[in-house]
């Protein structure tokens, strides 16, 4: 079931086809009173007999290419819009397989120079249909079919694939000055007082006192350091 998207897809993409080809062909061959029309046969292919067609057949086209990069939800919504898709198909072929001369009457209102439908009734004497109109119908029907088969499949397909950009790192803290007492004696050597500085943190001063000046104040002190610094007073 996983890997039906890529056949359903064919699929709609061939109905889709198959609603288009029918649409140009010839549906209708209407037979005219020759005194009446210039010439007594007109054909009315499907553009001129159900010209939403086209429509129709380009929205399905488009809605399952869309469908193959779609989520769940937009999946469930194009397959309930393919579904109206093949019912509006399916409509637009029956009707104008039940009244051949209104579907055709463009057609024929070229050749007989009338426009009204019930003008257009009385110069056709006969009409013969092929077998297209069906073709376009079993297109909108199958069009149907496949839209509820989207609605039952498409919980296992799989998502659309995702590139996520590198989250940035977070910027590492500074490590906690540690202090002692001589690094306390020579902040107050420099006329500085130690408890202005934040132990934990290792912030400036709050006074505004500046940092180059704070013999305490270093990002990075550790206890080592101290204790060489004792050293070295002793051997002066």
């Amino acid at each position: 079931m996983k890997r039906s998207r890529p056949l359903v897809v064919v699929i709609g993409l061939a109905v889709a086809g198959i609603v288009m080809l029918s649409w140009t062909q010839t549906w209708f061959t209407v037979h005219l009173d020759a005194a009446s029309a210039v010439t007594t046969t007109v054909d009315a292919d499907g553009s001129k007999a159900v010209p939403q067609y086209t429509a129709l057949a380009i929205a399905s086209l488009a809605l399952f290419l869309a469908m193959t990069i779609a989520g769940r939800v937009v999946r469930v919504v194009l397959a309930v819009i393919e579904v109206l898709l093949g019912v509006a198909i399916v409509v637009a072929g029956i009707n104008a397989l039940a009244d051949p001369v209104a579907a055709a009457r463009g057609a024929i209102g070229e050749v007989a120079g009338v426009s009204d439908l019930s003008a257009v009734r009385r110069v056709v004497t006969s009409v013969d249909v092929s077998a297209w109109p069906v073709v376009g119908i079993v297109g909108g029907v199958l069009a149907v079919l496949l839209g509820v088969v989207v609605l039952v499949v498409q919980r296992s397909w799989p998502g659309p694939s995702r590139k996520y950009a590198a989250t940035p790192s977070a910027t590492p803290k500074a490590a906690p000055v540690e202090r002692d007492a001589v690094v306390d004696w020579d902040d107050l050597s420099a006329g500085v007082d130690p408890t202005s500085v934040d132990a934990t943190s290792g912030s400036a001063p709050s006074d505004g006192t500046d940092t180059a000046d704070t013999v305490g104040w270093e990002p990075r002190r550790s206890t080592d350091g101290a204790t060489d610094h004792e050293e070295h007073r002793e051997h002066h």
